[in-house]
């Protein structure tokens, strides 16, 4: 528990402190948001609002994570590990990739940023490396950091009787991963429309998830093998960079709520969304992943039906897409949406924990 207090902690102060730091460097700079001539008319008061605030997040997630494993190293508890490294490491190279857009658009004045092919060719080579290196690394009870099984609350044993061979299944499951990995960077980035929203969800599910990672260590079958127990390489790890990512998003939102004096831009986006799918493969939960992180979910399904509305009719489904923009549109103000939407991914996220607490008590024959 130390060490997931000590990420907290750290991840908060390091963002909250170095934040306004950017927003001088950017503001004196004169690099600044690009408005959609397209988008709600309030935002085009926020012209020029600085942006890359990402990096800000990131240096929040890897201090607070050094901290705790070099806190854990020295009092002879478990220090950093495969599935957080990795995990990190996925966080990081999408973070570059955003950093490389967000570069372009501001300093080489290039609106478009990295084109999509760019942002796909790099979110596959990110997910292969990925794929691939979870599936290696295993401890002495043979855990690797993922697995090539589909998992809910934990893993669904039917799922390999349908990949066949091994090669058969490495293919499929690698294919997966950039499914899963694209999906929820680009989730995380197409939420971040509005001040504070993404911040404000992310540190939400974040929240989820240094309980669930945390509840899966104190109820690991490595340390004690009972009815209940979860399979799961490094819980503590992964407890310890959730918690870095919640203070991390906590410590950036104190300057990105309404009025947000920077955004996060495609470097602190791609990143959380690279966390956010990180920790779903370690910690065995991709698919509650989906119930506790739903408002990313709803954001990306509400640009899938209008696009697929518009070119089968030539009408718009929602005034405008992402959903948030609809209701804003709609006449909402900004910050009502925001902390509407933030009820929502609260309430998914209690949602999905309870549910992950049920299986559990069922698992442990304790009952509901």
């Amino acid at each position: 528990m130390t060490q997931i207090m000590i990420a907290g902690v750290v991840s908060f102060l390091v963002a909250i402190f170095l934040t306004p730091q950017l927003i001088r460097y950017f503001s004196n700079a004169g690099k600044g948001q690009e408005i959609r001539e397209d988008g709600p008319k309030s935002h085009l008061r926020k012209r020029g609002t600085p942006t890359m605030g990402g990096i800000a997040i990131i240096a929040g997630i890897v201090l607070g994570y050094l901290a705790a494993g070099a806190y854990g190293v020295a009092t002879g508890h478990a220090g950093f590990t495969a599935s957080g490294l990795l995990v990190l490491g996925l966080t990081l190279g999408l973070g570059a990739l955003g950093f490389a857009d967000d570069f372009i658009k501001l300093f080489q004045h290039r609106n478009l940023g990295l084109n999509k092919t760019a942002k796909l060719v790099g979110q596959a080579a990110l997910a292969l490396a990925f794929g691939l290196l979870v599936l290696q690394f295993p401890d002495s009870h043979g855990l690797t950091p993922g697995s090539t099984h589909l998992s809910f609350i934990r893993d669904i044993d039917t799922i390999d009787v349908a990949f066949g061979p091994v090669i058969v299944g490495t293919i499929i499951f690698l294919l997966f991963m950039y499914i899963l990995i694209a999906a929820w960077s680009n989730a995380v980035n197409l939420t971040d429309g509005l001040d504070g929203l993404a911040a404000g969800s992310t540190a939400l599910v974040m929240g989820a998830y240094t309980v669930i990672t945390f509840w899966q260590f104190r109820n690991s079958c490595s340390a004690n093998f009972t009815a209940g127990c979860y399979e799961v390489r490094d819980p503590l790890d992964l407890a310890v960079l959730a918690a870095a990512g919640l203070g991390g998003c906590l410590g950036f939102l104190w300057w990105n709520a309404a009025p947000a004096k920077i955004f996060m831009g495609d470097t602190g986006s791609l990143a959380l969304g690279g966390l956010v799918a990180g920790l779903s493969v370690t910690s065995k939960t991709e698919l509650l992943m989906i119930i506790i992180g739903a408002l990313f979910v709803i954001e990306v399904a509400s640009v899938a039906i209008q696009i697929i509305v518009f070119h089968s009719t030539g009408k718009r489904f929602f005034r405008m897409a992402p959903i948030h923009h609809h209701f804003e549109n709609g006449g909402w103000p900004e910050t009502a949406v925001v902390v509407r939407f933030w009820l929502l991914a609260a309430m998914a996220a209690m949602a999905g924990v309870g549910i992950f607490y049920g299986d559990w008590l069922v698992k442990a024959g304790m009952g509901l």
